[in-house]
């Protein structure tokens, strides 16, 4: 299986972060969350890369899904 490189930008009180970080963790795909309620920078680099301030943002090897998308998962990490 090719390593990816993947990026959660979420908060703690995101159920749909949650839900994409749960995605990752039962795959066992490994993964770098950010929290963007605490992490001021981070959170401007989301809204950069996504145009988004809402979270999740998900970065998997630059490409960018806004949301909790399995589908969009798979298909990116089939690549």
């Amino acid at each position: 299986m090719k390593n990816h490189k993947i990026t959660v930008y979420s908060t703690q009180t995101c159920p749909y972060c949650v839900m994409a970080k749960n995605y990752f963790k039962n795959k066992g795909i490994e993964y770098k969350d950010i929290d963007v309620s605490i992490d001021e920078n981070a959170a401007k680099e989301m809204v950069t890369k996504s145009g988004q301030m809402g979270v999740p943002v998900i970065d998997i090897d630059e490409n960018i899904v806004v949301g909790f998308r399995p589908d969009v998962f798979e298909h990116l990490l089939s690549l």
